[in-house]
């Protein structure tokens, strides 16, 4: 698999005095594939969570509050890729299934958003420790 295939766009943010709206995710947007199932991670700083493979699952992945830096690889121990977003360069990661990833909180404390196309199954995800 190539990491080309990871994509990233960046996101609309709507400015309101009394708070913005930060836009997420529509059914008509094209890389959207259907929903299985979303769920917020929140990661303290200086923390790194992975690494994860879904053998067929699309990611969605945002970061609504904070900063991370995600990385990504064909293999665990191969060349990678490393995409940082947050809070101020609001973005969604589009990352197709057979890719490993990570990420690093850079704020005191992060949430990251990931929208997979199927309900989650232990048997479809493989996790490694991280070494």
């Amino acid at each position: 698999m190539s990491l080309k295939r990871i994509k990233l766009k960046k996101l609309k943010v709507l400015k309101n005095q009394k708070g913005d709206l930060l836009k997420y995710l529509t059914k008509k947007d094209k890389y959207f594939k259907s929903f299985g199932e979303i769920y917020f991670n929140e990661i303290k700083k200086n923390q790194v969570k992975g690494w994860n493979f879904h053998k067929k699952c699309q990611c969605l992945l945002s970061v609504p509050y904070g900063r991370v830096q995600f990385t990504f690889a064909d293999k665990i121990d191969k060349k990678k890729k490393i995409i940082t977003i947050g809070r101020s360069n609001h973005s969604l990661i589009i990352l197709p299934p057979k890719i490993w990833f990570k990420f690093k909180s850079l704020s005191k404390i992060s949430i990251v958003i990931n929208t997979i196309n199927e309900i989650h199954n232990k048997n479809e995800t493989l996790k490694v420790p991280l070494s």
